[in-house]
């Protein structure tokens, strides 16, 4: 591995411990130091991406040529230097693979808005919902509002105001009975052990499937009756303690007892017999549900399903959203529906309703 870069060094390559890719020094176009990472491992890329931005620098510099950015450039560059800091940086990868055909080789300070409504019909037409469009030009939005923070890349972010409206979330949710018959059907998959174990600390914690498959067992407190998460284990970036029930402690034994006859040093709750990470339930949950005859029904239905039980139950809407983890009270709202005899109470009210004079309302 190449040494770091001596400080009295000028310009060059460099390389960090941390990484086997090759970063760059230079004096930018304003005559500031500027030091980047080249996003490769080869070192014949990394000198002709120098000697290309050493080159915009110089125009930059002497001719007021602003430099070109490409969208390669910005997406190589954003998701290198902050994947280490995300809690799902592969939401990121899977959106870029969506934005690479259109936008790739496209020079940032030519893209308009028109562009970005163009990709969002492309993506209306090959079927795909608002919601999602909206998640991955937001990816786009962020990288450009990242290079312009922290890069100071004179661009433009033509995303800005583009998001497509999105109609009500679908909220799908499991009668008691249904629940039931698809924790029968996922005991009998053979290949996924966990798989009931999963469903039920899903309907009895409302936690995301994420949050339950990256569950470490120092995170679990069964003496106390507690799940800590911390804010990077979480979709809202805060912390939160869910207490278990009777059927989330049960589900937590079960993983217990496989955890200590098959691999007792994994620290995964979720693990396979070799103790290593259980990364997805996805294609077991299908089948499961198919042998349930349960259509239309998604993992995170099973979140639904805990906070419709809590709503009809009569639990305030407050506390479903401390449970869940909701960062405002609007997202736990959706379930209000569920319980029509709140409303019915306050109606009937109005039947009771005297005048300041103690006569009844005609």
């Amino acid at each position: 591995m190449a040494k770091p870069l001596r400080k009295s060094d000028k310009d060059g390559l460099y390389q960090r411990d941390h990484s086997a890719c090759w970063y760059v020094s230079y004096t930018n176009g304003r005559g500031q130091r500027t030091r980047r990472s080249t996003g490769t491992t080869d070192r014949k890329e990394a000198e002709a991406l120098l000697a290309k931005w050493r080159l915009e620098a110089h125009r930059e510099r002497h001719w007021d040529e602003p430099p070109s950015r490409t969208f390669d450039e910005l997406m190589l560059a954003y998701l290198h230097e902050t994947q280490d800091h995300k809690r799902s940086p592969e939401r990121d990868r899977f959106a870029l693979k969506r934005l690479y055909p259109f936008f790739t080789g496209r020079e940032l300070a030519t893209l308009t808005a028109q562009d970005v409504r163009a990709y969002s019909m492309s993506r209306r037409e090959a079927g795909i919902v608002p919601a999602t469009i909206n998640r991955e030009l937001g990816v786009f939005s962020a990288a450009l509002n990242y290079a312009r923070r922290e890069w100071g890349w004179e661009i433009p972010n033509p995303t800005s105001g583009r998001k497509l409206p999105v109609p009500e979330g679908r909220v799908r949710w499991l009668s008691r009975a249904q629940a039931a018959a698809l924790i029968q059907a996922a005991e009998g998959e053979p290949k996924a052990p966990h798989l009931a174990d999963f469903i039920r600390l899903a309907l009895h914690t409302g936690m995301r499937r994420g949050e339950l498959l990256g569950l470490e067992w120092q995170r679990v407190d069964l003496h106390n009756g507690l799940i800590h998460l911390e804010g990077r284990h979480t979709k809202a970036g805060k912390r939160r303690s869910i207490p278990l029930n009777r059927e989330a402690r049960t589900a937590l034994l079960n993983r217990a007892r496989f955890r200590a006859e098959h691999c007792a040093d994994s620290p995964w709750v979720f693990c396979a017999a070799d103790g290593s990470h259980i990364g997805s339930v996805k294609r077991s949950f299908a089948t499961a549900c198919r042998r349930a005859e349960i259509e239309d029904f998604h993992i995170h239905d099973l979140r639904h399903s805990c906070a419709a039980w809590l709503v009809t139950a009569g639990v305030p809407l407050s506390e479903i959203r401390d449970l869940l983890g909701h960062s405002t009270v609007e997202m736990t709202e959706r379930y209000a529906h569920l319980a029509p005899e709140n409303v019915r109470v306050a109606v009937t009210r109005l039947e009771e309703v005297k005048s300041h004079f103690g006569h009844s309302e005609d």
